[in-house]
């Protein structure tokens, strides 16, 4: 290890220091941070692919159950901006070792205590510290590569999200024979793994620079009344990533209610779905370090828009709904790989108070939608209305790309 810490070169050193060439050290370093965030997404969202049994366990509404899905949601959206902020200040390796272990309270806490919809929700909205961790690895990984290869490597690192397969995979066949707690003590013990490796083995690409004074929460963030691109970046993740979770979230219990498919084959089903979106994801980071990354949002958001119209009208029969989200998901992954090369070509000397930022409008994006998505199906009995309000958002993000300037403004 010493070894190591000896021959990394500080990326970051000053503003607007050019990040160091891509190294055998660069690589280790994305490994770690993707495993890392491979674990974190597991946890955070391992109340969807479990919401039927839950719903059933609990005797909930159809409300109570998307607002129990949506909760974890809530709490790692806003703190993916003060965490982002502290990594650019304390280190990314620092403040994910922290977040990783404060993760494990609550997964494992609800492995006791899940027989009540207080109950869960509170450990709920803890557990959403995990999710917040997005943020915090995009500082990590941004100092290890040198612009023209931050797309892919971010984009890799976003397949970190692949968590949520694996969640919608694993949970319900675990929690089948083994009962409701066997899936948050696997999501325990997972998180601890992550941790210790992560911890002992990660470095920073730079020492974070000395300071002086009080830390501030609040300065970093000033871009954000000066820059209208950093605003229209929150929009581009609000639609892509938020759109990605809420589908994730939701689709499970969309095809318990419509289809009467049993838990498991709804979760592998959604699984599918997510699986396209975590592979489009550094395909859309790639894409973006080679052609203009506004170009690929522009083909994600159109893509995005004449879908959901589709699925308002089609979501009823099979075939079509399958094909459709599955395409679907293709499409979002390739935005959100998308959207961060953006923000680390856009704002190089900021990318921890615009990530999180950016960041938080993905997970609100995420929050939302399936609260909706069930108040429209209790007042209208059908998902129409929710799917044509995905495509609106998608056609006012499509005429932002298309406005936005290429300069500070």
């Amino acid at each position: 290890m010493c070894a190591l810490s000896s021959q990394v070169r500080p990326a970051r050193s000053v503003p607007g220091a050019r990040a160091r060439p891509e190294t055998a050290h660069a690589t280790r370093a994305l490994i770690l941070a993707t495993f890392a965030f491979t674990a974190c997404f597991y946890a955070w969202s391992i109340i969807g692919p479990l919401s039927p049994t839950l719903q059933k366990h609990l005797q909930l509404s159809e409300f109570q159950t998307a607002a129990m899905v949506a909760v974890p949601v809530l709490l790692g959206s806003i703190l993916r901006v003060p965490l982002g902020i502290l990594a650019d200040i304390y280190g990314g390796r620092r403040v994910f070792s922290a977040l990783m272990a404060f993760s494990i309270v609550p997964v494992a806490a609800l492995a006791v205590w899940h027989d009540a919809l207080a109950t869960v929700i509170a450990l709920g909205l803890l557990l959403g510290v995990a999710g917040a961790s997005f943020a915090v690895g995009v500082v990590f990984v941004n100092g290890w590569y040198p612009p023209e290869r931050r797309g892919f490597a971010l984009g890799v690192y976003g397949m970190g999200m692949g968590g949520t397969v694996l969640a919608a995979l694993t949970a319900p066949r675990i929690a089948k024979p083994l009962g409701l707690q066997a899936p948050f003590i696997v999501a325990a013990g997972v998180l601890v793994v992550a941790t210790v490796i992560f911890a002992s083995m990660a470095r920073d690409a730079a020492k974070p620079a000395p300071r002086t004074g009080r830390v501030s929460l609040v300065a970093p963030l000033a871009i954000f009344r000066t820059s209208a691109r950093a605003w229209a970046l929150t929009l581009f993740y609000f639609l892509s990533f938020g759109g990605f979770v809420a589908m994730f979230l939701y689709l499970p219990k969309l095809l318990v209610g419509v289809y009467g498919l049993s838990k498991i084959d709804a979760g592998s089903r959604a699984a599918g779905f997510a699986l396209l979106a975590v592979l489009g994801r550094p395909v859309g980071g790639l894409l973006a370090d080679r052609l203009d990354p506004k170009h690929v949002l522009r083909v994600s958001f159109i893509a995005t828009g004449v879908l959901a119209v589709l699925l308002g009208f089609s979501y009823k029969h099979m075939v079509p709904l399958t094909a459709e989200c599955l395409t679907l998901g293709v499409v979002l992954g390739l935005g959100t790989g998308a959207v961060f090369k953006l923000v680390a070509q856009w704002f190089p000397d900021q990318v921890g108070a615009v990530t999180g930022v950016v960041g938080a409008a993905g997970g609100l994006g995420g929050f939302f939608p399936p609260l909706v998505m069930a108040m429209v199906k209790s007042a209208t009995g059908s998902y129409t209305i929710g799917f044509l309000l995905l495509a609106a958002v998608a056609a006012v993000a499509l005429s932002v790309v298309s406005r936005v300037r290429g300069d500070a403004r």
